[in-house]
């Protein structure tokens, strides 16, 4: 039954979404930093305003980090987490970059054979490491080669994102929307690339197809690159003993998660441990080459910055980084301590104190805070590779999963999953295929409006669960590799914020000086997402005639 608290949980509900589109910061008076209202911290004073309105309780809270209906927050964080610090880790080592340039070799100066290369190359990567380390280093290397060659840099960097964000669908770690499908709908991770392998290939290549035609202009890909010089792959490969060690443990990794999955074990009891095992190895292996005085990174080797691109510069410190908020720091960090009428002589190391001395409780954060910094320097230089992996995790993914889970619950216990429930009924009376396209162009729609595809899950996830008892066995299924085709390639869509990956993406653009209107990413990706959608849910369609 629909109440007026039911009312008010959605409504505030829509309102976290749109701060999480469109990020805003609330001005604060002089040296107090601006309080952000973004992708982090939207859902979380969503909770606090519905805790105190009554509107849920502590049990909705616990709910939302266990989990309910076979969907566990904290298997899908640790999984994920896991994964994403050994594909970071093995990033860090240069093997993607060398793969780069290896491919840019074998492209020589002919436009679309190279364009077609990236293509396949960013796809196949994409599938082994997920979109996130992709976009990364695919990123960065991209805006470099650009400039090298003079290129227009819409369609190639349209293509990776479109490449990077498409064949995350093809492993169930490749995505997190993928973890929540499979534990919401009870999919074997095997089972979940079987039944999205073919729509992948189809999506791929027509996607491929798609940013073809409307990038045939001479203007986007030249027949001819102006610079076809070689490139020399090894020269970025930093560390090809950790790059070997790397691949090997993170393809153990995955191929063990799938065989386990059909005992029924749960996936992160084996993500961890590998994370674990290569954390050990990674310090180990750097404390090693620096007591060996052997080559390492920021010491004897100063990677692929050499070449103008500078990787490290890419990281994930914090919400704010990641929504890109226009009016983020805009104040400086705070001076050591001194009052308004301190005078300091640029050309001398001494300054001259006022007559009133300062508070020592400011001294004293000034000194631990100028320890603090000398401390991370020497841990920095001892321990390179994790150091440098560590703020390029996704941390910000961890209090927005928890809070979406959170107000999703909450959403259901106010009564609207049902609602939901009933008006999806209705809607398709319980056929498979009316199922498959009404899931999958809502999960399109919703990546753009829910606060990213991972809400978007979430939410439809909870609704066809909720509707399951009214459902065949295998309309559920086709609900379930419906949204996760939509889950995936409705991140190639019309906001940066239907993905992490497409905030991240936007991030790295601006920071390498190229910006990417809202506008603009809409327009072309409007093409590619419309014939993927249409394509990939017909394969959806054919798959299941065939299998039921």
């Amino acid at each position: 039954m629909i109440t007026g608290y039911s009312v008010a949980t959605l409504v505030v509900f829509i309102i976290s979404i749109g701060f999480v589109i469109y990020p805003v910061s609330i001005p604060t008076p002089r040296r107090i930093p601006r309080i952000p209202i973004n992708l982090t911290t939207a859902p979380i004073i969503a909770i606090a305003i519905l805790w105190a309105a009554q509107c849920l309780d502590p049990t909705v809270i616990r709910d939302g980090i266990v989990g309910t209906d076979g969907v566990k927050p904290y298997n899908i964080l640790i999984l994920f987490f896991s994964l994403a610090y050994m594909a970071i880790t093995l990033d860090i080592t240069g093997i993607l970059q060398s793969a780069a340039f290896w491919v840019s070799n074998k492209g020589g100066s002919n436009g679309w054979k190279l364009y077609t290369y990236f293509y396949i190359m960013l796809t196949l990567l994409s599938i082994m490491l997920g979109n996130d380390p992709v976009i990364l280093s695919g990123t960065a290397f991209l805006v470099y080669y650009i400039k090298v060659a003079e290129l227009n840099h819409i369609s190639w960097l349209m293509s990776e994102f479109a490449a990077a964000n498409t064949a995350s669908m093809v492993l169930f770690v490749g995505n997190p929307t993928n973890v929540v499908i499979c534990e919401g709908f009870n999919v074997n991770n095997a089972a979940f690339t079987a039944y999205t392998i073919l729509p992948f290939i189809a999506c791929s290549v027509f996607c491929f197809l798609a940013l073809g035609g409307q990038y045939h202009s001479k203007k986007y890909v030249p027949r001819k690159l102006n610079h076809a010089a070689d490139l020399d792959a090894r020269s970025v490969l930093l560390d090809p003993i950790g790059a070997c060690v790397g691949s090997f443990m993170l393809a153990s990794a995955l191929i063990l998660c799938l065989v386990v999955s059909f005992f029924g074990i749960d996936v992160w009891k084996i993500s961890l441990p590998f994370a674990v095992a290569k954390f050990i190895y990674d310090v180990a292996w750097d404390h090693y080459r620096f007591v060996r005085q052997l080559p390492m990174l920021g010491r004897g080797q100063k990677g692929p910055g050499e070449n103008g691109m500078q990787l490290d510069d890419v990281m994930l410190q914090d919400a704010q980084t990641i929504s890109d908020n226009k009016s983020r720091h805009r104040q400086s960090a705070p001076p050591l301590p001194t009052t308004d009428k301190a005078n300091s002589d640029p050309d001398s190391n001494r300054t001259f104190i006022n007559r009133s001395p300062q508070p020592l409780s400011k001294t004293y954060v000034a000194l631990w805070r100028s320890k603090g910094i000398a401390l991370h320097k020497r841990l920095h230089a001892h321990f390179p590779t994790f150091f440098t992996a560590l703020p390029r995790l996704p941390f910000a993914l961890v209090p927005f999963a928890f809070a979406q889970f959170i107000l999703i619950e909450a959403l259901s216990h106010q009564g609207w999953i049902d609602v939901f429930a009933t008006w999806l009924l209705r809607a398709t009376h319980g056929d498979m295929y009316r199922t498959i396209w009404l899931i999958g162009v809502l999960g399109v729609i919703l990546c753009n409006v829910s606060g990213t595809n991972i809400g978007a899950t979430i939410l439809l996830t909870k609704v066809v669960n909720a509707a399951s008892p009214m459902l065949s066995d295998q309309t559920f299924r086709a609900a379930a590799i419906a949204l996760a085709v939509a889950s995936n390639i409705g991140a190639v869509s019309f906001t940066f914020s239907a993905s992490l990956a497409g905030l991240l993406w936007r991030g790295i653009l601006k920071q390498k000086g190229i910006i990417v209107s809202q506008a603009t990413f809409a327009y072309w990706n409007a093409l590619p997402l419309v014939v993927m959608t249409v394509v990939g849910l017909s394969v959806v369609c054919a798959e299941m005639a065939v299998l039921y």
